[in-house]
C-alpha cells in the first residue's frame, strides 16, 4: 500500500541507478517538534579505525566531523561479536541472555518489542538501506520500506536482493562476485568493477536518494547499513593505491597469543595463524580502503540532509555491529572477547535545540548496541511496551543523568571451535574473561594496555582485582543454573546451548 508521498522501492532502486543525487526538493514540512533518526551502521568496523580516535593513517573526514561535532564513546562494546546475535540485541534493547542468541545463529522472527515497529508505533516513518542479515530475509521486523543488500546470502529460492536486482539491471553482463574474494577471505584486492557498482555506493546513493526525495509530513527514522568494511575487502582500486604506502599500523601479538600461531586452515576459512607480515599488512590494505569508501558514502548521505536543511533537524548515531581481528594476536575475523573484535565505534550527534551540551567531548561510560533502541525511543518522546536492558544515553551526552551501569556483559558461545567459547566483563578499564572450555581466565587494564598486550591474571599484584572480577562474573551467570556455576564456582563447559530460554518460539 503506497502513501501520497511516499517514496517508492522502484523509485528508490532508479534513483540509485545514478552517480548523482536527485535535485534537492524545496523542505516544506514545518520543523518538527521531534527529531528524524538517522542511523548509520557499518559492518565489522574497529574502533580505533576513525581519525577522530587517533590513528593517523585511516582518513575518516565525515566520520571525524561526526566525533567533532557530537560525542564519541570511548568505551562502546558489542556484547556478542558477530553479525546475528549483535543485530539480535540492536533490534531489541536486550541483553545476550534476555534476547536469545548467545553465539552466531538465527535472528529469531519476532520478539516482544522491536526497533522498527516501536518507532513506527511512535510516529515515524522506518525505512532501511543496506544489510539487516534477518531471518526470512524479507522478514524485515517493522520497516515500512527496505532495500535489501544482503552481500551473497540467498536463504530461499525467491530471495534476490535489492542490490543485485539493481546491478544486474545496470550489468546484466558483469559478475557482482568478480573479484574473487570470499565473505571470511584475508586476502585484499581493489574491487574489479566500476566503482559505482560497488554495494558501498550503491547504498550510499540509495541512501542519498532517500532523503532528497523524502516528502512525508512526519519524521523518518532511516538505517543506512553498509556491509563494508567486512570482508570482501575490495575497495576501489583509487582508495586501494591510496594505501599502498601508508604506515599501517601491524598486528599486535601478545606473549600469550603464541598459542595462535599455528594456523586453523587456510588463509581463506582461518580464524587464527601468523600467516606474516606482509599478508596483514595487505589486508590491512583493503580493509583501510574499505573505510574510507564508507567514509565517502556518509558524507553523501550527510550532504543529502544539508542539502534539505535538515541536519540540525536529525539525530544521528554511527556504530558497528562488531570489529575485526586483522591479525591482533595471530586472530582474523571476530567472535572474540578482546579489544579489536568486540569494541566498536559509536559516535552521536544531536541536533541543535535538542540539548545544550557540549561538542567534540569523549564520554567513557561502557555502552553497547541494546542502549541504541532506548536512545530513539528518548529522542521520539516514547517508551518501550516492555522493560529494556539498555538504557537511553542522552541522559549521558546532555549532563541530565550521571548514575551507569558500573559494568558490562559480553558472550559467546562456541565459534570456528570449541575452544572459542568464552564470558567476560568490563567496566572500560578492566576486562575479565572466562574462557569456558577450560577454565583460563584473563585480566586487562585495557585503558593503559588497549592492545592487550599484558594478562594479569597471573600477576600476584593484581590477585585482589582478578578475585573481584571473578566473583562478579559468579554472581553475574549463577541465575543461569549449574551448568553456568556450581558450589558458587565458574565451571568449564563443553558446550552451551545456542540459544537461552528467552529466545522467543515460532
Amino acid at each position: 500500500m503506497l502513501y501520497r508521498g511516499e517514496v517508492t522501492r522502484r523509485q528508490l532502486l532508479a534513483a540509485a541507478a545514478s552517480s548523482r543525487a536527485l535535485p534537492a526538493l524545496q523542505n516544506a514540512r514545518p520543523r518538527p517538534s521531534r527529531p528524524n533518526i538517522l542511523l548509520l551502521m557499518a559492518d565489522q568496523f574497529r574502533a580505533d579505525c576513525l581519525g577522530a580516535s587517533g590513528n593517523r593513517a585511516i582518513r575518516t573526514p565525515h566520520l571525524d566531523r561526526l566525533a567533532a561535532e557530537g560525542v564519541r564513546f570511548v568505551n562502546a562494546y558489542s556484547s556478542t561479536p558477530t553479525c546475528t546475535p549483535a543485530r539480535a540485541g540492536l533490534l531489541t534493547g536486550l541483553s545476550p541472555w534476555n534476547h536469545g542468541m548467545l553465539r552466531y545463529a538465527q535472528v529469531a522472527r519476532s520478539y516482544p518489542v522491536e526497533m522498527p515497529r516501536a518507532l513506527t508505533d511512535a510516529g515515524y516513518h522506518t525505512s532501511v538501506v543496506g544489510k539487516l542479515h534477518y531471518h526470512p530475509q524479507r522478514d524485515v521486523h517493522g520497516y515500512r520500506q527496505a532495500l535489501l543488500d544482503e552481500s551473497g546470502r540467498v536463504e530461499s529460492i525467491d530471495f534476490r536482493s535489492d542490490y543485485r536486482a539493481w546491478f544486474w539491471s545496470e550489468a546484466p553482463n558483469l559478475d557482482p562476485d568478480a573479484t574473487g574474494l570470499g565473505w571470511n577471505d584475508y586476502d585484499a584486492r581493489p574491487y574489479a568493477l566500476p566503482e559505482r557498482l560497488h554495494p558501498t555506493a550503491w547504498i550510499g546513493a540509495t541512501a542519498a536518494s532517500f532523503i532528497e526525495s523524502y516528502q512525508r509530513p512526519e519524521p523518518f527514522f532511516l538505517k543506512v547499513s553498509f556491509e563494508r568494511p567486512h570482508s570482501p575487502y575490495d575497495p576501489p582500486r583509487r582508495l586501494w593505491d591510496s594505501y599502498q604506502d601508508a604506515d599501517l599500523p601491524p598486528a599486535v601479538v601478545a606473549p600469550w597469543a603464541h598459542r595462535f600461531a599455528p594456523p586453523s586452515g587456510p588463509v581463506s576459512d582461518a580464524w587464527h595463524g601468523d600467516f606474516g607480515a606482509a599478508q596483514v599488512r595487505r589486508s590491512r590494505q583493503g580493509y583501510y580502503g574499505s573505510v574510507t569508501f564508507v567514509d565517502e558514502q556518509i558524507g553523501r548521505v550527510l550532504e543529502a540532509l544539508e542539502r534539505r536543511g535538515w541536519l540540525e533537524e536529525t539525530l544521528i548515531l554511527f556504530f558497528s555491529d562488531h570489529g575485526d581481528m586483522l591479525g591482533d594476536h595471530h586472530l582474523w575475523r571476530k567472535s572474540y572477547g578482546y579489544e579489536g573484535s568486540a569494541k566498536v565505534p559509536f559516535l552521536l550527534r544531536w541536533p541543535r535545540g535538542m540539548f545544550d551540551a557540549p561538542r567534540g567531548r569523549t564520554l567513557d561510560q561502557p555502552i553497547e548496541l541494546r542502549d541504541v533502541l532506548p536512545t530513539f525511543l528518548d529522542a521520539a518522546g516514547a517508551t518501550a511496551a516492555r522493560p529494556l536492558d539498555g538504557r537511553s544515553l542522552l541522559p549521558l551526552v546532555s549532563g541530565r543523568g550521571t548514575e551507569w551501569r558500573p559494568w558490562l556483559d559480553l558472550e559467546h558461545g562456541p565459534c570456528y571451535s570449541p575452544e572459542n567459547h568464552w564470558n567476560a566483563l568490563t567496566d572500560g578499564r578492566y576486562k575479565y574473561l572466562f574462557h569456558a572450555h577450560d577454565a583460563r581466565e584473563q585480566l586487562f587494564e585495557t585503558a593503559g594496555d588497549p592492545g592487550e598486550l599484558r594478562d594479569l591474571a597471573a600477576d600476584p599484584a593484581h590477585s585482589a582485582t582478578l578475585r573481584a572480577w571473578r566473583q562478579r562474573m559468579v554472581e553475574y551467570l549463577a541465575p543461569r543454573g549449574d551448568h553456568w556455576v556450581r558450589n558458587g564456582e565458574l565451571v568449564p563447559r563443553a558446550g552451551d546451548p545456542v540459544y537461552s530460554p528467552n529466545y522467543p518460539k515460532g
